[in-house]
């Protein structure tokens, strides 16, 4: 099957001004907006996943941990390059988005509970043993951040899932950081 890259001209008329949003908030199209404007919907539900996650509780660090936790674990060749490159934007140090990336230690106990956390959600679609519950309790965590992992989850399997079987191509301005899963 085959995966239309729309641009605004081509897109349904639904997507035309979700895709203007994204060529306001980008600078460019992202390949994956291009794909998602196919369904409208799809589209614009990603859009508002991606600001209602932006707006939780987690800063810059916490958020990249979980997005690329995800990524990573999805092993999603458009995300976690594209996930690098908004973690530069957002000022995250590089050093830990290598560590994300090459599945390295985080470079402190909190931010490893985190990714230990969401990577259990992960892999146990949502179950997660009392012992890492402890654990993400004893860090600083509640209620409220593991259910706002929940929502970049949320936001994570529709983009992961679509790249993978759009076979989305990395965008230009994150071929740099172009990224091949271990296997």
């Amino acid at each position: 099957m085959k995966f239309t890259l729309h641009t605004i001209e081509s897109a349904p008329e639904a997507s035309k001004p979700l895709l203007e949003k994204s060529q306001q908030a980008f600078g460019n199209l992202p390949g994956l907006h291009q794909v998602m404007a196919e369904a409208p919907a799809v589209l614009a539900a990603y859009q508002q996943l991606h600001e209602l996650f932006l707006q939780t509780s987690f800063n810059a660090e916490e958020l990249t941990v979980v997005w690329q936790t995800i990524n990573v674990e999805h092993k999603c060749h458009y995300c976690v390059p594209a996930h690098t490159a908004i973690a530069h934007m957002m000022k995250v140090d590089p050093a830990l988005t290598e560590a994300l990336r090459n599945g390295d230690p985080m470079p402190n106990a909190k931010l490893q509970t985190l990714h230990d956390t969401t990577l259990e959600m992960v892999r146990n679609r949502g179950h997660i043993s009392e012992e890492q519950l402890a654990a993400f309790e004893a860090a600083g965590y509640g209620p409220q951040q593991l259910l706002e992992i929940t929502l970049g989850l949320s936001q994570k399997v529709m983009s992961n899932y679509i790249n993978h079987f759009a076979e989305t191509p990395v965008d230009k301005a994150f071929q740099q950081y172009a990224w091949t899963p271990n296997q």
